[in-house]
């Protein structure tokens, strides 16, 4: 079984790790990580939901061999959404499970402009949503190397519109804080919207934005409850090197 997941906006593949550490062995944790950050921050910026989606689609055509589930968190939430709908429009094989975490509906939208702010500006708003450690944004050359991904990643939550196309196939989890200023949980409710019928549920944690940090076992526990009913392997492909824990969306993928 696999768990790919998607960071929030400014997160990085790296957000996965104590994930990928609690699943083992039964669940590989693939993380994405997108351009212009990390390893990856001499590439071009992409701010678009439905852009890094189709990225995302098509790397995991080279990780078929195994049932796959999506878990995204804020910005990644709308990013594993679109990534289900495109199998789901291409026909076959598709994510067997999909976890939206810390973000409302794709149809509740918001006017928000935050990817507009000056730099100053952008920074006190993604510190008043915690998640981040201060000193990392302290320092100014830290700064310097995380403010365009951090600008493009909100571009791309705030100018993202739900469009037409298929309707994701497999249930959808949504997981939500009780305090998240983004997300209220008539919004995170409305997720059942973009479900199929009778595969919808709707956990609700003690905690704001972040409440994943906070509540990181009980988030595993629903995690690995709800992973534990598809453990049968599918055929692996040849060569497949079954250690690997991250993919990341490059010119290959283009």
């Amino acid at each position: 079984m696999r768990l790919v997941c998607f960071p929030h906006a400014g997160g990085s593949a790296g957000y996965f790790h104590p994930v990928a550490q609690a699943l083992a062995p039964k669940v590989e944790v693939l993380a994405a990580q997108y351009p212009g950050r990390q390893d990856r921050y001499r590439e071009p910026c992409v701010d678009s939901v439905q852009e890094l989606a189709r990225l995302g689609a098509l790397a995991l055509r080279d990780w078929d061999d195994r049932p796959f589930a999506l878990f995204g968190h804020s910005l990644g939430a709308m990013v594993a959404y679109e990534v289900a709908r495109h199998f789901a429009a291409a026909g076959g094989d598709g994510p067997v499970h999909l976890f939206v975490s810390g973000r409302r509906s794709p149809t509740c939208h918001r006017a928000e402009s935050v990817h507009r702010l000056s730099d100053d500006a952008l920074i006190a708003e993604v510190m008043a949503l915690g998640g981040t450690n201060p000193q990392v944004l302290a320092d100014p050359e830290t700064r310097s190397l995380v403010l365009p991904a951090l600008r493009s990643d909100y571009r791309a939550a705030e100018t993202y519109r739900h469009g037409p196309g298929a309707a994701v196939r497999c249930p959808v989890t949504a997981l939500t804080g009780d305090a998240d200023p983004r997300t209220s949980l008539e919004e995170a409710a409305a997720w059942q919207e973009h479900a199929p019928a009778g595969g919808f549920e709707l956990l609700v944690f003690g905690g704001d934005h972040f409440f994943l940090n906070g509540k990181a076992d009980d988030v595993v526990a629903a995690l690995r409850e709800r992973l534990s009913t598809f453990t049968t392997l599918r055929r692996r492909a040849p060569g497949r090197d079954a250690t690997a824990t991250a993919h990341q969306l490059g010119e290959n993928d283009r």
